[in-house]
């Protein structure tokens, strides 16, 4: 039997001992090593050679991900390590690092209790560094820090052994200043980064070698004696007198919490239902005997076996064969296979217990995100919120007729695996509409229809992705139903900007069956809304609102669900251009309606609200907002100026602009439709020598000169009319 194998067998005896086990992820900014790191850990854990570690890539197993030389899924490993004489099973998530695929780093850390906070001792701490860093603290995941490709202080930038010190000091500082910042109250102190107690690892995941202050005590060696490693170029001598799985494992176990520990801080922030509950005890003490709760973080469609679910079992147990059911789904549905992960490969086994990260089969109407339970109701978890939302579309058909009907299963099951692309199809052009984070982001998706699942597809050049908003207060405006029998009269303003923020970001969670009204109103007064208002809420639908400021209205209760269904609508398709809106409060502020319900249907009360709703709008002032993108380029000194024209001319505003040694770091915020083609003009600005990144920075309104002509634009690509009226329409 093989080591790999050994291994397997042992990873199976250890999954019923929560308290050997780990459940961690790596996550940094692009290309700051975290996949090498993960094959490094893997490979000391004897599950890959050590010769191909930081080479073979073994968890960017996608074709995708080998020839672009990024991660895009994250992907996970069982292993064991031995530490101070016992077996523990780590269970190591590993996330992507460019911003596109920012929503499969916000899955992964509801699997996982600990983070390894990967970040490069040359370019240091990195706009999507502080991103994860605010995703994995938000979940409640503890961060520890390793400082990677340190050797390349000596190497490339020739820094002595003091300067050397005083900038991973500094690095060091930077990363708990952030976690410090951001850590919820009861871990501010507790999760603060110290290099005594081993919190800090630094060291080179390409060669193998990493050392803590911890180690470097057992081992009896100093920082000096590895300066001089690095200097002689004796770097495998390093590598056996310091190996790196051993150094980040053993820190792993004795800083990252076991899922026991774990779930007693977790449960209450991600699952608000009843914390005196039964399922609410199994959870937070883990317990294998308790209902089965298990929450899906993502969906990977394997040619061979289909949809496989991967997730987190907070309690229970999980046996093949078993009925489960997905949250706000009908049928049950039946576990076909259980199995423990391995990068590509998956090992079946009778069971797993609570505590562990699990792969499914079977689940057919899970998606990523969606709650599995034994128990035929329960409270969903609380659902992710991603930093950043799809802001780019484009069209895409078969190129054979043939292939359409496996064009709209494929589409299906991409939606189900990926819920940070949006599938869409317009009823009027009968085309696709695939809505994703980025330019990357829709093409890796596009290979993926076409290479994995075999269909040809055409598809359009990017389209931005627009919101519709107001400027001040609209209405009351009369809607009369198609019968005349029913009237309504709404009112429409901005909603609360700080209230937008937190729906966006997820301190207001307003998704799903609301449990707690008095506790969501008491929230909105604290972020500004009006006391009468707060208790009035209807339904939220993204980040608008409905409230019904309505006193006695007959009949209204039964017809609200329709009126509900108005809102839904007329917020999916603004009044100016049929983009989604944003930000918009709904009154119903007076209704008269039939007595009898046969004449009040829905269709004549849905016409009439979204009629009401579109000329409050009207009379408020409908604006348009864009997607905007913050910009950082790092460049030498001499060549910024090519760089900042670049921005320039881009409709870009530059934020920030600092001296660091020999470049110039920039920050500055640009328009996503300005950016398009972005990536060759900055490479060709430059002659190749700027490194770049972005991240979404939310939406912003269209400069007024410019409204009329992208309405007029977005309009003709729908098939709508141009509206015949003059720029004076477009506000109150």
């Amino acid at each position: 039997m093989g080591r790999k194998e050994k291994n397997i067998k042992k990873a199976q005896k250890l999954m019923d001992k929560p308290k050997l086990i780990r459940n961690i992820g790596t996550a940094a900014h692009i290309d700051h090593g975290k996949t090498t790191l993960s094959d490094n850990l893997i490979a000391g854990a004897g599950m890959m050679s050590e010769e191909l570690a930081g080479r073979q890539l073994m968890l960017d197993f996608d074709e995708q991900e080998q020839a672009r030389g990024i991660t895009i899924n994250a992907a996970n490993v069982s292993m064991v390590h031995d530490f101070e004489g016992k077996e523990f099973l780590i269970n190591l998530v590993d996330t992507p690092g460019h911003v596109d695929f920012g929503g499969d780093v916000t899955r992964a850390m509801r699997a996982v209790d600990g983070v390894i906070i990967v970040v490069c001792g040359v370019e240091g701490v990195m706009p999507q560094t502080e991103t994860v860093i605010r995703q994995a603290l938000k979940e409640k995941v503890k961060p520890i820090l390793f400082i990677n490709k340190v050797d390349r202080l000596i190497t490339e930038l020739s820094l002595d052994g003091d300067e050397m010190q005083q900038r991973l000091y500094k690095l060091i500082q930077d990363i708990d200043d952030l976690i410090k910042s951001m850590a919820p109250p009861e871990f501010k102190d507790d999760w603060r980064l110290s290099v005594e107690d081993g919190t800090v690892a630094m060291g080179s995941a390409l060669y193998n070698w990493a050392i803590s202050v911890p180690f470097m005590q057992k081992k009896g060696i100093t920082f000096k004696d590895v300066y001089e490693f690095i200097e002689k170029g004796q770097i495998k001598e390093l590598a056996k007198t310091a190996p790196i799985h051993e150094v980040i494992l053993n820190q792993v176990i004795r800083h990252m919490p076991d899922p026991i520990t774990a779930q007693k801080y977790r449960i209450p922030n991600i699952w608000r239902g009843d914390q005196e509950s039964d399922l609410a005890k199994a959870m937070i003490t883990c317990d294998e005997h308790g209902p089965t709760a298990l929450m899906v973080t993502k969906i990977i469609i394997d040619p061979h076996a289909g949809e496989i679910s991967v997730g987190r079992l907070f309690s229970g147990k999980v046996t093949s064969g078993m009925m489960l059911h997905v949250d706000r789904q009908p049928k049950t549905n039946r576990v076909q296979q259980v199995s423990l992960s391995v990068g590509a490969d998956r090992v079946p086994v009778e069971d797993i217990r609570a505590g562990n990260i699990v792969a499914l089969t079977g689940l057919k109407d899970a998606i990523a995100g969606s709650t599995v339970s034994s128990l035929p109701e329960i409270t969903p978890f609380e659902e992710m919120k991603h930093y950043s939302e799809p802001v780019v579309t484009k069209a895409v058909e078969a190129k054979r007729t043939a292939d359409l009907p496996k064009l709209v299963s494929v589409l299906r099951s991409i939606g189900k695996s990926d819920p940070s692309i949006m599938v869409k199809i317009d009823e009027e052009t009968g085309e696709h509409l695939l809505s994703g984070m980025g330019e990357l982001h829709l093409e890796v998706t596009e290979h993926r229809i076409e290479n994995e699942h075999g269909v040809p597809i055409i598809s359009s050049q990017p389209i931005v992705v627009y919101r519709e908003s107001v400027e001040n207060i609209g209405g009351p405006f009369e809607g009369v139903s198609p019968n005349r029998h029913n009237r309504f009269y709404i009112e429409v303003e901005p909603l609360e900007e700080d209230i937008v923020k937190a729906i966006d970001d997820g301190t207001i969670s307003v998704s799903g069956k609301i449990e707690n009204k008095n506790e969501l109103s008491k929230q909105l007064r604290e972020f500004g809304m009006d006391k009468d208002e707060s208790k009035n809420f209807v339904d939220f639908y993204g980040d608008n609102v409905l409230l019904n400021m309505t006193k006695g209205i007959q009949y209204l209760y039964e017809t609200m669900e329709l009126i509900v269904d108005g809102f839904h609508e007329s917020m999916d398709e603004g009044p100016l251009s049929r983009e989604n809106c944003k930000g918009v409060k709904v009154r119903l502020v007076n209704a008269k309606l039939h007595e009898d319900a046969i004449h009040r249907g829905p269709a004549q009360v849905i016409p009439a609200v979204k009629n009401s709703i579109y000329g409050a709008m009207c009379q408020a002032g409908r604006i348009l907002l864009e997607p905007k993108q913050k910009v950082f380029i790092d460049v030498p000194s001499d060549i910024m100026g090519s760089a900042s024209v670049q921005i320039q001319q881009r409709r870009g505003e530059i934020l920030d602009m600092n001296q660091k040694g020999p470049n110039t770091k920039l920050e500055a915020k640009t328009p996503v439709a300005e950016m398009f083609g972005f990536s060759g003009d900055i490479r060709s600005a430059t002659g190749g020598k700027a490194l770049w990144s972005t991240e979404h920075a939310g939406f912003e309104q269209v400069p007024t000169n410019m409204l009329l002509e992208v309405v007029k634009e977005i309009r003709e690509r729908k098939g709508l009319k141009a509206e015949p009226f003059n720029e004076s329409h477009y506000s109150g």
